[in-house]
This record gives structure tokens, C-alpha cells and sequence, in this order.
């Protein structure tokens, strides 16, 4: 497994390797991640205020991020059917070692699925204990318009992130304020039915 090179984005430790995985890895990485979804099923979670979120989520690793009514937080065991996550597929870890040479594994990997008008509002990656560790995220299917912006706010700007793609936010670009406008249909074949799969891998300990 080859990665492309790195572009620079203007924002300060947002990285950003555009295809960095080929259609062959794609489909190896998709294998491992519908094993994860076979053990955690996709549900749809609601915000502590009670809105249902437009995206369907699951998790893999030791901990989970989840979100309902009792807040945002990682535990250990899958809110619906109550059973521990399955292991992050090997893929990501090396995925995780190898761009962000990060030698302390991920324990965290969000699952998003994203399908029809579903998106994801500006926010801040800020529910793990250790802030300085980077963020890894792996675009798998629908092209998605990405939009980014610095932690103190101010200007944002938006990246469109293919199949293949891989971002990290990093150092001062750690706590960016980031979130999905919109995914654009029919522009990757990979997900039957259609969508985008996003793969975020976090230290949450």
C-alpha cells in the first residue's frame, strides 16, 4: 500500500494526501470496515438536546464515540446492541503509524455513513482527553465538500475529498472548526447503493 504525497492547505497541521489510497486498497479497506459493521451495526444517534442526527454511526477500537441525551462522551460498548466495539482493522492502524508517525495507536474510529442530504454542522473535535494528539480521517465512496476553518474562527474554506483522500488535523490545526456541506451522488462506484463512508481515527484516552 503506496500513499501519495502530502499538498500544502494553507492552514497551519491540517495535512491532506489526495488519493492517497488506489481503488485496489479501497476495496481491501471497505472489506475490513463492513467486518467492523457486520459486529457494530450503523444506528442513528440523537444529540443531548434530542435531534437525530443525519448521518448513521458506528465505532471500532476499545472506545466508541457516542452522543445522546446523557451527552457526548467514548465508552466501550456499542449503545444498542451493548457489546464492545471490534478492533480497528489493521489497514488504519497502519494507515495512522505511516502519515501522522504517531507511534501510540489510535483507541477510537468513528464509522460515519453518510447517505442522501445527510451532513455534518462546523464543530471541534474536543471530546478526548489528550488534545495534542492528531486526528486521521479516510474518505471512502461519494466525493464530499469538506469545509475547514481555524480554531479562534474567522474565514473557512472548503476541500472537496474524493475516495482515497486522507486528512489529518495536527498541531495548531488540531482543534479546527470542520464539518461536511453536502456529499455529491454518482461520483464513486465503491459503496453499493451509493454514499460516503468516513473513518476517523482519534486517541480518546
Amino acid at each position: 500500500m503506496e500513499t501519495s504525497g502530502q499538498l500544502e492547505t494553507g492552514l497551519e497541521g491540517f495535512r491532506y494526501w489526495p488519493g492517497a489510497l488506489g481503488p485496489l486498497d479501497q476495496t481491501r479497506l471497505l472489506e475490513q470496515v463492513r467486518a467492523v459493521v457486520a459486529q457494530a451495526p450503523f444506528y442513528r444517534p440523537r444529540t443531548p438536546g434530542g435531534r437525530s442526527l443525519s448521518v448513521q454511526m458506528t465505532n471500532c477500537g476499545p472506545l466508541g464515540w457516542v452522543t445522546d441525551r446523557a451527552g457526548y462522551r467514548y465508552q466501550p460498548l456499542h449503545p444498542v446492541t451493548e457489546q464492545p466495539w471490534p478492533a480497528i482493522p489493521p489497514m488504519l492502524l497502519d494507515l495512522w503509524t505511516r502519515l501522522t508517525g504517531d507511534v501510540t495507536p489510535p483507541d477510537a474510529c468513528l464509522v460515519n455513513l453518510y447517505r442522501g442530504p445527510a451532513r455534518m454542522g462546523l464543530h471541534q473535535d474536543r471530546d478526548e482527553a489528550d488534545l495534542t494528539a492528531p486526528v486521521l480521517s479516510v474518505s471512502l465512496g461519494d466525493t464530499a465538500v469538506f469545509r475547514i476553518g481555524p480554531a479562534v474562527g474567522g474565514p473557512t474554506r472548503s476541500i472537496r475529498l474524493a475516495s482515497g483522500d486522507i486528512c489529518a488535523l495536527t498541531g495548531p490545526a488540531r482543534l479546527a472548526r470542520h464539518g461536511i456541506d453536502r456529499v455529491l451522488p454518482a461520483t464513486s462506484r465503491l459503496l453499493e447503493g451509493g454514499g460516503r463512508l468516513n473513518l476517523t481515527l482519534r486517541r480518546a484516552r
